[in-house]
């Protein structure tokens, strides 16, 4: 499997510093095109290929296994498998080798089901694709190429949600939106919105 110049290359045009040195991945998976924000704010978007079956696991796998070692995050926020979803046993495949990845590396991940992460996004828990990244722009001036499915754009509100819960946000939201965070599924170590140990 090749990389794709232009898919899995970072295309955010900003750079938000991770406070505090708390470094947070946010991963929205998928076996076709997998959206990654990594730690320092930029995003990709791993593209694989129907041909390749059952492979693109390994594709996948390997470029979080990469993420993983050069950026060390504290933390995971993941999108969760939508209930009742059809294609929810295909993304399962992939959930499933990430979370080994993560649990390999010592990494805490969180869930966050996509109606929780567009209500904080954008206070709608049916917000469409283009109202995310309107939000992602009024929030941070967050553009993201090569993105017509969202990819990019979830993996970047994944980490943002991180951030948010752990008490070191990357912008303002308002509170009300803030607050949806709590349906999330939170690693225990995490749910008091204290970092300073764990980011030590």
């Amino acid at each position: 499997m090749t990389t794709i110049p232009g898919l899995i290359a970072p295309t955010s045009l900003v750079r938000l510093p991770s406070p505090d040195g708390f470094r947070v991945i946010g991963l929205d998976l998928s076996l076709t095109s997998t959206g990654v924000a990594l730690p320092d704010g930029t995003t990709y978007r791993i593209k694989t290929r129907d041909r390749d079956g059952d492979r693109r696991l390994l594709h996948i796998r390997d470029s979080i296994r990469d993420d993983l070692a050069d950026h060390r995050p504290h933390l995971a926020v993941v999108e969760d498998l939508p209930k009742h979803a059809m294609a929810a046993g295909i993304t399962a495949k992939v959930h499933g080798i990430v979370l080994g990845e993560l649990l390999d590396a010592g990494v805490p991940y969180a869930y966050v089901v996509p109606a929780t992460l567009k209500s904080y996004a954008c206070d709608n828990g049916r917000a469409d694709k283009r109202d995310m990244a309107a939000a992602a722009y009024l929030a941070a001036g967050a553009e993201f190429a090569h993105d017509s499915g969202g990819d990019q754009c979830d993996a970047w509100w994944l980490r943002a949600a991180g951030h948010d819960w752990c008490g070191v946000p990357l912008f303002d939201m308002p509170q009300a939106q803030r607050d949806r965070l709590s349906k999330a599924k939170w690693p225990e170590r995490f749910v008091q919105r204290d970092v300073m140990g764990a980011a030590a």
